[in-house]
């Protein structure tokens, strides 16, 4: 009979300290739950998103407003396959998502820091096309328009070896952008020619 009260009680201390030692636990230690966890990294994502796509977009607009009218562009005879100027612009814009979105897709895959280059080849490729509203608009130099057309192209060639590397999707991207670089120079060499 001694040893069976002598157990009851060993089992009844520690069943009357676990409760206390449970209550203990929850409340002193506030970790985050995988739930948590797993809303604040996408939240993350998409503020990085957001930045790396409204900054293009925001600087290619700028440029659109400031220097991309030009009246004798809409008056002159054009060939049909030239686009208007609201569609022209609404294009460049349309390229600079693309080329926001590619960009960061190989940033979130850590594509800027393996290869520094690609960075370079990006920030180029947007200078560039940022260049050619004011040199073709506004100063009215259709030749060193072509220049730069073509130097965004080999800029962008250049990036898409890169891009592709770290990301197919956001290579695949690239050749849109490419494709558009490559109608905008066929449209600056129609002013040249």
């Amino acid at each position: 009979m001694d040893t069976t009260s002598t157990q009851e009680l060993k089992h009844r201390t520690t069943n009357d300290q676990s409760p206390t030692l449970q209550e203990h636990t929850t409340t002193t230690t506030k970790t985050k739950t995988p739930k948590q966890q797993r809303t604040a990294i996408p939240r993350r994502g998409m503020q990085s998103l957001a930045v790396g796509i409204a900054v293009p977009v925001a600087l290619t607009l700028a440029n659109i407003s400031m220097f991309g009218w030009n009246k004798s562009y809409n008056t002159i005879q054009k060939p049909f396959w030239i686009p208007p100027l609201w569609a022209l612009h609404l294009t460049c814009l349309a390229s600079s998502f693309v080329m926001g979105l590619s960009g960061w897709l190989v940033w979130a895959e850590g594509g800027f820091h393996q290869n520094p280059s690609a960075v370079g080849l990006y920030l180029g490729q947007l200078g560039l096309s940022l260049a050619w509203d004011p040199i073709f608009f506004k100063m009215g130099a259709a030749r060193m328009g072509m220049l730069v057309c073509l130097g965004q192209i080999a800029t962008m060639l250049s990036c898409l070896k890169a891009f592709n590397r770290v990301n197919r999707t956001a290579g695949d991207l690239m050749k849109l952008c490419l494709i558009w670089s490559g109608f905008l120079t066929l449209v600056n060499l129609y002013f040249v020619v």
